[in-house]
């Protein structure tokens, strides 16, 4: 069997955002195109999200464009945060 990373995210202090004071972010999540659609994004997020709450860090926060996504795995919308080099305001989400 051929063994290869199909998705990934990381967790960060601050995802190069203005809101120093929302911390910690899950960044840079990302699947390979052809496994997009799968539910293994959604999985992933839950199994970091539980992690970091077993740890008792909680809340947590991301930086997304998207709408739609993060909301179907108890991410809500927080308030809109300028990101570093970006000309237009991003949306960022928070999961308690």
């Amino acid at each position: 069997m051929e063994k290869k990373i199909i998705c990934g995210m990381g967790v960060i202090d601050n995802d190069f955002h203005n809101r120093k004071d929302l911390t910690p972010n899950i960044c840079a999540v990302y699947t390979e195109r052809e496994y997009r659609n799968k539910g293994i994004a959604g999985h992933l997020l839950n199994i970091v999200v539980d992690d970091l709450k077993s740890k008792g860090i909680t809340p947590i926060y991301l930086v997304t464009d998207y709408t739609g996504f993060y909301e179907k795995y108890g991410w809500k919308f927080l308030c809109m945060v300028q990101c570093e080099n970006e000309p237009n305001l991003s949306r960022m989400y928070i999961h308690r």
